[in-house]
C-alpha cells in the first residue's frame, strides 16, 4: 500500500506535489463545498490554520462535488470564492472526488485507515436524512467538511464528522495533542 506521503496531489494552482511536502507537519485534510450549509466553517479552518501554523498544524482542502452538486466551480472559481469570501490562506488542491469507485487514491487511503469518524455522526446523519438525503455508509465520507487528522508521522490520528466545527473541543483537543508529539 503506497503511504500517504506519497500518493500524487495537484494543489488549485495546478501544481504536482504530495503530502509529502507537508512531513514532519500535523495535517488537517478536509474535503470542503462552496454552496455547502457547512460552508461558513472556512472561516474556522482558517482561523485554526493562523493560529496553529507556527505550531506545525497545516489544513488541506480538497474540494468535491460529490454531495448535492455543493461544489459546481472549477478550480480557478473555488480559488477565487475561498480567497474572497473567507480569506483563505491555507493550502487548496484541485477538485477530486472523495467517495464511490472513482474517489481520489487520497481519500481511498484515508478511509481505509479511518473507516468511521472518532466522534459520533448521528446527528449529521439524521439532519441529511431529513432532508431527503441519503446518506453513504462507512467508510465513505459522510457529506462535506469532514475532517481527518494526520500525525507529524504521517499516519491517521482521527476521523471527525462533517458537523463538527472547527473550535470543537474534541478537534482542538486531537490537534493541540498531535502537536504536543
Amino acid at each position: 500500500m503506497t503511504a500517504l506521503t506519497d500518493i500524487s496531489l495537484t494543489t488549485i494552482d495546478g501544481n504536482k506535489t504530495t503530502l509529502g511536502e507537508f512531513t514532519g507537519k500535523v495535517c488537517l485534510v478536509v474535503n470542503v463545498a462552496s454552496k455547502c450549509g457547512l460552508t461558513p466553517q472556512y472561516e474556522g479552518l482558517e482561523a485554526l490554520y493562523r493560529q496553529y501554523a507556527s505550531d506545525g498544524l497545516v489544513v488541506l482542502g480538497f474540494p468535491a462535488n460529490d454531495f448535492a452538486g455543493q461544489e459546481p466551480g472549477t478550480d480557478e472559481e473555488i480559488r477565487e470564492f475561498c480567497s474572497t469570501s473567507y480569506d483563505v490562506t491555507f493550502p487548496m488542491f484541485s477538485k477530486i472526488q472523495v467517495t464511490g469507485e472513482a474517489k481520489h487514491p487520497l481519500y481511498a487511503a484515508l478511509t481505509s485507515a479511518a473507516p468511521s469518524t472518532s466522534n459520533s455522526d448521528q446527528a449529521m446523519r439524521s439532519r441529511l436524512e431529513g432532508h431527503g438525503l441519503s446518506p453513504t455508509s462507512p467508510p465513505e465520507v459522510l457529506w462535506n467538511f469532514e475532517k481527518f487528522l494526520i500525525g507529524r508521522d504521517g499516519r491517521v490520528i482521527a476521523r471527525f464528522a462533517p458537523d463538527t466545527t472547527p473550535d470543537n473541543p474534541e478537534l482542538a483537543a486531537a490537534l493541540e495533542s498531535a502537536l504536543a508529539s
